[in-house]
């Protein structure tokens, strides 16, 4: 049985400024390498730059996001509902929690689904359920989104999340193998999505709706639970990181920078020593907010543990072994804010005392 921590207690909360990492990544890449280490284990978070990303590539990909935000509300639900793929407003997930937001989910892998649809008539009939939903909302991506557009985008992220991830190995001394953790991105099985959220501007929300002028939040506090997170955003401020002493940091807009941030499931691959960063999104400005998140992943069946290099005599292995499946189907069960690593602590003695 899943049982969700205890919510986050009422904080008085502090707001400060704060010099957000900025990594060149055309640097010596041993020394790319301690840095991309060195942020992920104090602040789990950094922004890239000299990516090699091209201004096309995403300029492009931002047209196309905010041509769909633009459509009638009656066209943009034709792939809706999200199951969780698809569009939705205002409820994030299934359990209670809601923002100011509107969003697409798109799965990152046609190739994984289209080879499922094949054996789909040896399936059961819950899995024939889910795969319809996945493909009508490839098809609603065709008809309403360039896809050459969205698949050049997707190869470019993934790309920089792959050199991120090995540079992290690099930096750990993972030496017989350098791709231990990109390796579970490149999978054709990987389930990695591409997550587009539009925050109206704040004074929309306010002459809409009176009762949330007190509640700016475009999207809750949250930790992400697949591996790593690489986003961009328009010009327009919103996103905020959690700093472990209590601190809010706003991370203000870059128009060349990629932000990176380090999800559960890599603070697992580590062993605790990169964290997973709290962050939530504010609609507090008098202009539209969009950001575009690729969030890596590994496979459903991938087993998730510690790599052995992180596990010494001195400290064991803080969580105990678990498919990616099993833990998205927990982090799907709980709310935002819930902390969902706690349930996958390894047993020791002192658990037993």
């Amino acid at each position: 049985m899943v049982v969700a921590s205890s919510p986050t207690p009422n904080r008085i909360e502090k707001i400060n400024s704060f010099d957000v990492p900025i990594i060149d990544l055309s640097c010596k890449r041993s020394l790319v390498s301690e840095l991309v280490v060195k942020a992920s284990e104090e602040y789990g978070f950094f922004k890239v730059i000299n990516h090699g990303i091209s201004k096309d590539i995403t300029d492009r990909m931002e047209e196309q996001g905010l041509n769909f935000f633009a459509k009638p509300a009656l066209e943009k639900r034709q792939a809706a509902p999200p199951s969780p793929l698809g569009y939705g407003t205002k409820n994030i997930g299934f359990n209670g929690d809601v923002g100011e937001v509107e969003y697409l989910l798109l799965h990152t892998n046609t190739q994984s689904i289209s080879q499922s649809s094949k054996s789909i008539s040896n399936e059961p009939l819950s899995f024939h359920t889910q795969l319809k939903k996945k493909l009508h909302v490839f098809l609603f991506l065709e008809k309403n989104l360039d896809s050459c557009v969205v698949n050049d985008y997707i190869e470019a992220v993934r790309n920089l999340a792959c050199e991120i991830l090995e540079l992290m190995t690099e930096g750990l001394h993972v030496h017989d193998n350098k791709c231990v953790f990109s390796d579970f991105i490149r999978d054709i099985d990987s389930d990695s999505l591409v997550r587009l959220n539009h925050y109206p501007p704040y004074k929309d929300i306010m002459d809409t709706s009176p009762s949330s002028q007190t509640n700016r939040i475009g999207f809750g506090e949250h930790s992400d639970p697949q591996i790593l997170t690489i986003l961009r955003s328009n010009d327009v401020g919103g996103l905020q990181i959690l700093l472990e002493d209590g601190t809010w940091v706003p991370v203000p807009p870059d128009p060349i920078a990629f932000c990176v941030n380090v999800g559960d499931t890599l603070q697992v691959l580590t062993n605790g020593r990169f964290k997973s960063v709290i962050h939530r999104a504010l609609a507090n400005s008098v202009k539209p907010r969009m950001s575009i998140m690729y969030f890596a992943a590994p496979p459903l069946h991938a087993c998730i543990s510690p790599v052995p290099n992180t596990i010494t005599p001195e400290k064991s292995s803080l969580y105990r072994p678990f498919t990616w499946s099993e833990f998205k189907k927990t982090a799907y069960s709980l709310r935002l804010g819930d902390t969902r690593l706690d349930l996958f602590k390894a047993q020791t003695d002192e658990n037993f005392a």
